[in-house]
């Protein structure tokens, strides 16, 4: 970037807005208002029809690649007809400026312009020329019909009953899907309690223990087999704690 090149600062950087159909206008304006200045107009797209309707003919138009090219180059103003070719060349235009860079952005290129911003770390202050707005769309809300005072009362009456009216419980008969069938082929269920067989006792090994058909045979049953007593074991009993009384002391 020569040494005589634009710093970057939000007074001698300007975006103005332009509709596409009036750029051409706002173009020979700019270069009317700073005729005195050194002008070079850049673009990303066909520079030859810029010159074909600029009434200027002495100023230079370039495209971006061009402009990158010409090392040499410099102009005390830059306008930059539409947005770069990328985003780093907005830097390459300004770079070319010793005074001023102008670029002219309709509505439809500021969703661009945010990462030219972001590459700054500022805003570019944007401008409008009377006569060059954007064209301004108002949005017409729908009209809304007046209620009387009877209808408003009918509507929030309405409200109300549907408000408090219970809501109906849901039947799971009415339902398409299939339920579960939680039962096992015998047709008993997953979770139904089971029928346990008697446990009986078969008799003793060759150590004299008791043998029994359930598992739990030497829990409830005695050594030799007789079932075992539910109460038989020694109950625990608290401890019983003596306490004298004292004798009161004997006044003197």
């Amino acid at each position: 970037m020569p040494s005589n090149s634009l710093t970057i600062k939000p007074n001698n950087h300007r975006i103005y807005q332009c509709p596409f159909d009036k750029k051409i206008d706002l173009l020979n304006k700019l270069i009317e208002d700073n005729s005195s200045s050194s002008i070079v107009v850049v673009t990303a797209k066909d520079a030859k029809k810029i010159e074909d309707n600029i009434t200027n003919k002495d100023i230079k138009v370039l495209e971006d690649k061009q402009l990158i090219k010409d090392k040499t180059l410099t102009a005390e103003i830059i306008i930059g007809f539409d947005m770069p070719i990328k985003n780093i060349v907005y830097m390459a235009r300004a770079g070319k400026a010793t005074e001023k860079s102008f670029m002219l952005l309709d509505e439809s290129e500021q969703n661009e312009l945010h990462f030219i911003e972001t590459l700054l770390g500022r805003a570019i202050k944007q401008e409008s020329v009377e006569g060059f707005y954007y064209p301004i769309v108002k949005k017409e809300e729908p009209l809304r019909k007046k209620l009387s005072k009877e209808q408003i009362k009918e509507v929030a009456k309405k409200r109300y009953e549907s408000s408090t009216q219970e809501k109906p419980k849901y039947d799971d008969t009415k339902s398409d899907k299939p339920k579960r069938d939680f039962r096992d082929k015998s047709g008993e269920g997953k979770w139904d309690k089971k029928k346990k067989a008697p446990n009986k006792f078969l008799g003793k090994d060759e150590n004299g223990k008791a043998i029994f058909s359930g598992k739990s045979g030497e829990r409830n049953h005695r050594h030799d087999g007789t079932p075992r007593d539910r109460y038989d074991a020694p109950k625990v009993t608290g401890k019983k704690i003596n306490i004298k009384a004292r004798k009161p002391k004997s006044e003197d």
